[in-house]
């Protein structure tokens, strides 16, 4: 657990109940948003657990980050006993939030349509490949979603797509799921009725290459891919230096290029007619990056790193993902908190990249163990201890 968070009562969504029906990581980050925001979030899982739980390689850090501040009930919903169970506590929910295909929840009653009939205040957010429309019988994942969006062109080399290096699409996906619900809660505020939100991998990719589609409205020429892109700015790059080591370096504006070669000692480049302006200095890029790399070459990392900040021109170690545990900004700044792992082993986690009333949101609840707080929420909803203990010897729960 971490003191840094506020304490519950003054997070915005204190008091609200969410139930999610979630696996993987597009539906449990919506999930994730909304429990570190202050809400009550409850993960139905079945007596197997979520099969993120047990994945490898680069899912093996799904499960513990996008399912923090969580309760865990672990139910069989094929059996009638588990779907009572399941129906009354979704009647306790302000929001229930999913991400299975649509026939799965329509089998098993809990689509929108089956519980917005119990309850016309329900918010239920669905979390889908594809919004209602000509694909969305396809099955989607995030790679497919980049590949036929325009993401995995953008990102590769031309000729050669390749996907981002994060979850992209998966996670926000379940972002603009999480704002629609506060969305629709607003609403629910106004008019006393709930509806359903959809959020889906294929348009929220849209969204992240409508930059690149808006480009070619304006210009009438196709985006290049990043790595062969024509730079808006004269030095935009990664240089190779000392020690086998590399930084990007940025000087992006007139006055960052007469403060760069003062820093540095360029005066020749400086009194150069051909880098006046950054339009000249893209022009030139053909000379003028390989001669910066030349002279640059010479220097370490840390060194240009010490020059650059002195300066406050635009600098970056390329840095691993695991050496950000010891950022030392990160550490200072309350942006990682201390967690549990379901195996019982200790870390830190990246927090949401806000602050609400100078504040960090923290940690209230580790990701759960499979079925933590089945007990708990059972008597919550009525069930006494004798009726607890025939459901878990019956294999009802866990």
């Amino acid at each position: 657990m971490t003191t840094a968070t506020p304490p519950s009562e003054r997070l915005p969504l204190a008091g609200i109940r969410v139930v999610e029906f979630t696996h993987m990581v597009m539906g449990p980050t919506c999930g994730m948003v909304l429990g570190d925001l202050g809400a009550e979030v409850i993960k139905v899982e079945p007596l197997a657990g979520d099969s993120t739980r047990k994945l490898l390689g680069s899912g093996a850090g799904f499960y513990p980050l996008f399912n923090r501040n969580k309760k865990s009930i672990a139910v069989d919903m094929k059996s009638a006993k588990g779907r009572e169970v399941v129906l009354k506590l979704v009647a306790t929910a302000d929001i229930v939030s999913e991400n299975f295909k649509t026939e799965t929840m329509q089998k098993l009653g809990l689509d929108y349509a089956a519980l917005s009939k119990l309850d016309d205040r329900l918010i239920y957010v669905s979390h889908k490949g594809f919004l209602p429309g000509p694909y969305d019988h396809r099955t989607a994942l995030d790679e497919v979603v980049q590949m036929m969006g325009g993401l995995a062109y953008m990102t590769g080399r031309p000729g050669d797509p390749l996907r981002a290096g994060s979850s992209v699409n998966d996670i926000m996906g379940g972002m603009f799921g999480a704002i629609g619900a506060m969305a629709a809660l607003m609403q629910r505020q106004q008019t006393g009725k709930g509806q359903e939100v959809q959020s889906a991998l294929f348009e929220n990719n849209i969204w992240l290459v409508a930059q690149h589609m808006m480009q070619f409205a304006v210009t009438g020429k196709a985006a290049a891919p990043m790595p062969d892109k024509i730079s808006p700015w004269g030095v935009y790059d990664v240089f190779s230096v000392q020690n086998g080591e590399q930084i990007f370096l940025a000087v992006v504006g007139d006055g960052q290029w007469k403060t760069f070669c003062d820093a540095f000692g360029y005066g020749d480049l400086f009194a150069d007619t051909r880098t006046t302006t950054n339009n000249d200095r893209v022009m030139a890029r053909s000379w003028l990056i390989p001669l910066l790399r030349e002279r640059l070459a010479r220097f370490t990392s840390a060194e240009l790193s010490k020059t650059f900040e002195a300066h406050g021109l635009p600098f970056a170690p390329i840095t691993d993902p695991q050496h950000l545990f010891d950022d030392p900004h990160l550490q200072q700044t309350g942006g990682l908190a201390p967690m549990t792992l379901p195996d019982g082993r200790k870390t830190q986690v990246p927090l949401l990249p806000i602050k609400l009333g100078g504040e960090r949101l923290g940690l209230r609840l580790d990701p759960p163990k499979l079925g933590e707080h089945t007990d708990a929420l059972l008597q919550g909803l009525g069930y006494s201890a004798g009726d607890v203990a025939a459901l878990h010897a019956e294999g009802v729960v866990l």
